[in-house]
């Protein structure tokens, strides 16, 4: 289980590692958007130092912005001890590292903003 901090206007987020080709973490507050229906998204020049691995461009419908175009990359990630390779989403002008809610596939997200309690727990399935 990892605890969670709320910001400042009550986003959720969650400390996570990225990992990098040569094996190098990098400590991130990764926003927990259950509006990204992907794993991981990231501003594309934060990812250039990981070297991670190209896939091809894919297209999103984002809220505001309509359609954009992404750069899909293989990505390395730790969240709460274990590591993932997930399909991570590149773009311009993403003002956070974002997970999205494939994560609350296999993980319960507890959010208590009254008691300050904000968790997300490996569920067994």
């Amino acid at each position: 289980m990892i605890q969670g901090k709320l910001g400042d206007d009550d986003e959720l987020f969650f400390e996570i590692d990225l990992i990098a080709d040569n094996g190098l973490e990098l400590p991130v507050d990764a926003m927990l958007d259950t509006g990204f229906s992907g794993w991981l998204a990231i501003d594309i020049q934060d990812i250039e130092g990981l070297d991670w691995v190209y896939i091809r461009k894919e297209a999103m419908r984002m809220a505001k912005a309509g359609v954009s175009e992404f750069n899909l990359y293989a990505g390395k990630v730790r969240i709460d001890g274990d590591e993932f390779y997930i399909p991570v989403h590149a773009g311009e002008e993403v003002p956070e590292i974002l997970i999205g809610r494939q994560w609350l596939k296999t993980r319960r997200l507890v959010a208590d903003m009254p008691a300050g309690v904000l968790t997300l727990e490996t569920v067994n399935t």
